[in-house]
């Protein structure tokens, strides 16, 4: 996942990799300490996250966010 992907394109990553691990959103939301809400609307890719929130949930899944130089041509 980068920055310049499309908030859709990581919502449907997200979604992907929760169902990998047969979690529900509320399993999700409840290990990462955020409302089922939040959840939702991260994996329905609403495009303005609180990156406070975001990290919890990101580390229920095993995932994390990378900053990187972007490439130029």
């Amino acid at each position: 996942m980068t920055v310049d992907e499309p908030m859709g394109s990581w919502a449907t990553q997200l979604q992907a990799r929760r169902r990998e691990l047969g979690l529900r959103q509320l399993d999700v939301a409840e290990l990462a300490g955020v409302s089922e809400r939040f959840v939702r609307e991260l994996e329905s890719g609403k495009p303005t996250v609180r990156i406070d929130k975001l990290g919890p949930v990101l580390e229920v899944l095993g995932l994390r966010l990378v900053l990187a130089p972007r490439e130029t041509p």
